[in-house]
């Protein structure tokens, strides 16, 4: 059984939101040709990218999409209704620019970056640049210890600071971490559960699509993983060291290192916010940077949401994962922008506003 004490991560230091760029993109927005709040969440998007950004008129117009792919062990008690050899193919068919996160990042206006966290089997076919950031092939099944050394752990959070600090190098405005892993709905769940309390059949959904024999296996999975581990919510490296993934230590890197740089995340679905679980325990402030993109049909998604504060954009019925949904919302994200520092003023349009002093 892995040792999970010792090492933690790094400081991280996360710069509070600037009150005064907020406050400077509130009063344009009250001035533009429209009557104030008329765009409704549009306008809070806009206000908020500005207080991330620290400047009245905030720019999205650089975008990223980073999807981590892992395997894990836990796949070993059947809770997936695919095989893990399904990991290995799926990131070829990402390099190759066929999987529905191409498609939705080549619409955004995104670019993609590609990283193996820990995939199990080889994969196939020498198309596309993959980023290695292998922790070991897949973690250890955490219904029998835990799915990781605790220092392995903090290397894959720290791998995804510097991956996002590199990025943020490179101008990035908005960030989108996105994953690809079989069985990683199991540890997203486990991870639910223990950061809201709640019990683990009400965090736990059906993943790839299990039957009901499979759903039962993928419960008392979690339960028996988080009885064996007994992950603390005081303690966010014990939980991803317990019952965590890979992917998830790099995608919560990724968030971490994002907000440090003043870089805006576009908060996928359930894993992805699996993950922000484990960001948001490391440093709280991270939360002020994420834009909640939409709710998944992964019954503990919205329990997730509720624990972190965020309210999603929209909700498709959607449950793919690869940062899909994030991709989607980068265009409702671009519009509240666009809007915010393309409309004209009521002064500028020659527009009657509401007269001075008027209640």
């Amino acid at each position: 059984m892995f040792e999970v004490s010792g090492p933690k991560v790094s400081n991280v230091s996360i710069p509070a939101l600037d009150e005064a760029a907020g406050a400077a993109a509130r009063a344009r927005q009250d001035v533009l040709t429209k009557p104030q709040g008329s765009l409704g969440r549009l306008e809070e998007i806009a206000c908020r990218l500005a207080a991330i950004q620290g400047v009245a008129r905030p720019d999205v117009s650089r975008k990223w999409v980073v999807v981590v792919a892992a395997d894990h062990g836990v796949v070993a008690q059947g809770v997936s209704a695919f095989p893990s050899e399904v990991t290995p193919q799926m990131v070829a068919n990402f390099l190759s620019g066929g999987a529905a996160i191409s498609v939705l990042a080549r619409q955004a206006g995104a670019r993609v970056l590609i990283v193996d966290a820990g995939v199990a089997g080889e994969i196939p076919g020498p198309a596309g640049v993959l980023r290695d950031l292998s922790l070991g092939r897949g973690t250890e099944d955490f219904t029998q210890g835990p799915a990781m050394p605790r220092a392995t752990a903090v290397r894959g959070i720290e791998s995804g600071i510097a991956l996002a600090d590199e990025i943020a190098g490179e101008g990035a405005d908005l960030l989108a971490p996105g994953e690809m892993g079989i069985g990683n709905s199991t540890a997203a769940a486990a991870i639910t559960a223990v950061f809201t309390g709640a019990p683990v059949a009400d965090v736990t959904g059906r993943g790839t699509g299990v039957d009901d024999e499979g759903f039962e296996r993928k419960v008392a999975a979690i339960g028996q993983g988080l009885s064996v581990n007994k992950p603390d919510a005081g303690d966010p490296i014990g939980v991803l060291a317990g019952v965590g993934g890979f992917e998830i230590a790099v995608m919560a890197g990724l968030m971490l290192g994002g907000a440090s740089r003043r870089v805006a995340i576009a908060l996928d679905g359930f894993i992805a916010t699996s993950a922000a679980l484990i960001a948001h325990a490391i440093e709280p402030g991270v939360a002020g940077y994420m834009f909640a993109a939409h709710r998944s049909v992964e019954q503990g998604h919205r329990l997730a949401l509720d624990r972190l504060g965020l309210r999603p954009l929209f909700d498709l019925e959607m449950r793919l994962g690869e940062g899909t949904g994030a991709a989607l919302a980068m265009g409702i994200i671009e519009s509240a922008v666009r809007l915010h520092n393309e409309m004209a003023t009521f002064e500028e349009a020659a527009v009657s506003g509401r007269p001075e002093g008027e209640a």
